[in-house]
This record gives structure tokens, C-alpha cells and sequence, in this order.
């Protein structure tokens, strides 16, 4: 995963910038990210709510490079102090992107037209993109992931949903009652539904086909936990970080009446997805 700072090129050097949340990085975010052209740059604006790819996390996303600004230190600043900031922070600005919707300044009091009046370049106002005549809105994906719909957060992302975690230590009943499993504590990103799903794991950038659960185990101890188990390899090292990417959900978190019950249900639940993987 490259990190922001990795790419990070001179402000004075850009000429062209994209502004707005950008959390999830998804499709309508790449279609602004489209009008930038060469020396192009990513203003995203930081908030509370990023959950979907939180900000050390974006640069993956994107070629251009991400500059951050913290919400809460610039949201007093009227319109025109705002663009007088960005004025002076990218000295050779030409051009700057938006959503059709983006608002800026003290209480959002600025929209699209007071910035073309602002602003002394080219504003570009990408309008709304929809997918089936949904509008594609980092809030429509977060509905979907609590909901379990991981295929269609997938689609209106336009890549497959991925967090990173820790290694923690488990119950340790995986590798000796039903299958070994890595335990993760994930920060920051929003999980989906509860439940089982069909994943791929990265590992030292070695990407594996694997099954995920998580959600609080009913059948042993109650915790919430997030489970991965690799399928066909045996990986017993630790790691500091490892990513999920979620595929297809396959069932609901459930309470087993007993653990023979369980691990049949993992038999099945792994069977389901080798043969995903080999279709």
C-alpha cells in the first residue's frame, strides 16, 4: 500500500485540484479525479465520518496526490478567506474540480456558484453519477456494508471493500477444535453486517483466497471478533497488519446448539467458498 506521504509533490507545482471528502474513493470520486489532468492534485477535506478508507489509507486509490485538511480548522473560515488559502497554498492553480453538490465556507453558506464567482480560473462541475439510477454517495455504500450487501457497496465503489487490521491473539480454538484462523482488530473502518463472507487476505502483499467472519461469537465466549481463515495454506506466522477484502457474503451470524454443530457449518461454509474460487 503506498502512503500519501510516499508521492506527496510540492504544492507549487500543481496546477489543477479536486476538492472535496473523497472517504471510500470510489466511482463518482474517480470521475472527478478524471478532469484533473497533468500536475493534478486531491484536496480532501477530513471529517469525523471517513470510515470507509480513512485518511492514511486513500493514496492506494489514486495517482494524484492527496493533500489533507482537517475540517475542523478551516469550517470558520468564510468562502472567500477559504479560497484565498487555497490561492496561496497551490500558488500555480488553474482549475479546480467539484461535485455537483459541494458547499463550502462558514456553515456551507458557499456553493458551485459562488466558487466560479471566486475563484479567478476554470471551476469544473462534475454532475451527479449514478449506477441502475442510484446516485453513487459514500452514504448509499455505508447502508449497504450494514446491511450485508457487499456485492452492490462493491460495485458503486468499483473495487472490492477492504479493511486492515491487526494480529491479535484468539480463542485459540480455531486451530484446535475447528480451523486455524488469523484474529484481527480492525480500527477506524466501518465493518460489514455480522456474519460469514467469501474474502481475499494480504499478507506481506501475497494475496491469499480465504473466508472471514465476524461478529460476536454466540456459540463459545460472546466477543465480537474478526476472523480470516486461509484456504489450502497453513500460515502460522504473526503479522503486524493484515487486509481483507470482502467478495460475497455467503450467511448471517448465528448461534450453534453445539460445537459439532459449528464446525460442520464451517465445513460448509468453507466448501461454499472453494468453489467460488474455483468457478
Amino acid at each position: 500500500m503506498k502512503k500519501s506521504s510516499s508521492i506527496l509533490i510540492n504544492k507549487s507545482s500543481i496546477t489543477a485540484i479536486a476538492i472535496g471528502g473523497f472517504d471510500g474513493m470510489h466511482l463518482a470520486h474517480q470521475e472527478l479525479f478524471k478532469q484533473l489532468g497533468d500536475n493534478g492534485g486531491i484536496v480532501s477535506i477530513e471529517s469525523d465520518y471517513a470510515n470507509l478508507t480513512p485518511k492514511t489509507f486513500r493514496q492506494e486509490y489514486s495517482s494524484y496526490p492527496i493533500y489533507y485538511y482537517v475540517l475542523e480548522n478551516i469550517k470558520h473560515l468564510s468562502g472567500e478567506d477559504f479560497i484565498r488559502l487555497i490561492k496561496e497554498e497551490f500558488p500555480k492553480l488553474e482549475k479546480i474540480v467539484v461535485g455537483f453538490d459541494f458547499c463550502f465556507g462558514k456553515n456551507r453558506k458557499n456553493c458551485t456558484e459562488e466558487l466560479k464567482k471566486l475563484f479567478n480560473g476554470e471551476v469544473v462541475v462534475v454532475q451527479e453519477f449514478t449506477l441502475d439510477g442510484t446516485p453513487v454517495h459514500s452514504r448509499f455504500i455505508r447502508e449497504f456494508l450494514n446491511d450485508g450487501l457487499i456485492k452492490k457497496a462493491n460495485m458503486f465503489l468499483g473495487k472490492e471493500y477492504k479493511v486492515f487490521g491487526k494480529q491479535i491473539k484468539g480463542q485459540g480454538l480455531g486451530s484446535k477444535k475447528f480451523v486455524p484462523t488469523i484474529n484481527l482488530k480492525v480500527d477506524e473502518f466501518l465493518l460489514p453486517k455480522e456474519g460469514v463472507y467469501i474474502t481475499k487476505t494480504i499478507i506481506n502483499e501475497e494475496e491469499y483466497n480465504s473466508i472471514t467472519f465476524l461478529g460476536h461469537r454466540q456459540t463459545t465466549d460472546g466477543s465480537y471478533a474478526v476472523e480470516t481463515h486461509i484456504l489450502d495454506k497453513d500460515i502460522k506466522n504473526r503479522f503486524s497488519m493484515v487486509q481483507i477484502k470482502f467478495i460475497e457474503r455467503i450467511r448471517d451470524n448465528k448461534k450453534f446448539d453445539s460445537f459439532e454443530d459449528l464446525k460442520n457449518q464451517i465445513i460448509t461454509d468453507i466448501s461454499s467458498a472453494k468453489s467460488f474460487f474455483d468457478k
